[in-house]
């Protein structure tokens, strides 16, 4: 990433490198579509896509694209990302492998249930 700081996520691609543009705009379409109601903001200098709470966050670097679901996410998809480098609540994509995008899509749906159960416990308390 280049030291600017972006303010949108048309910036913080533009400003990747170029190795990963490509995967950063296919996990962007890819979240859009499965949560075509959040809001797409910068958070932590990252794109970070809301609601009910964060679904996820997702970054470019040199060699690989992140995506930041949480602990609950990689735990519950963790016979489907053994081909990926994960710690905490982080999943490494190569960037000289094809994104699993429909892999990405299954998460973020999940991800907005744990949302939406979350929001519901709240409002019962």
């Amino acid at each position: 990433m280049d030291t600017a700081k972006p303010k949108t996520v048309d910036e913080y691609i533009a400003l990747a490198s170029p190795n990963v543009k490509e995967h950063l705009e296919r996990m962007r379409v890819a979240v859009l579509q499965t949560a075509p109601e959040s809001l797409e903001c910068i958070s932590y200098e990252m794109p970070a896509y809301k609601q009910n709470g964060i679904i996820v966050y997702f970054g470019g670097f040199n060699k690989h694209v992140s995506l930041f679901p949480g602990p609950g996410a990689i735990a519950a998809f963790k016979d489907e990302l053994t081909e990926y480098k994960t710690s905490g609540g982080t999943i490494r994509f190569p960037a000289d492998k094809r994104l699993p995008v429909t892999l990405i899509k299954k998460i973020v749906k999940y991800r907005l249930k744990e949302n939406l159960a979350k929001a519901k416990s709240k409002k019962k308390s």
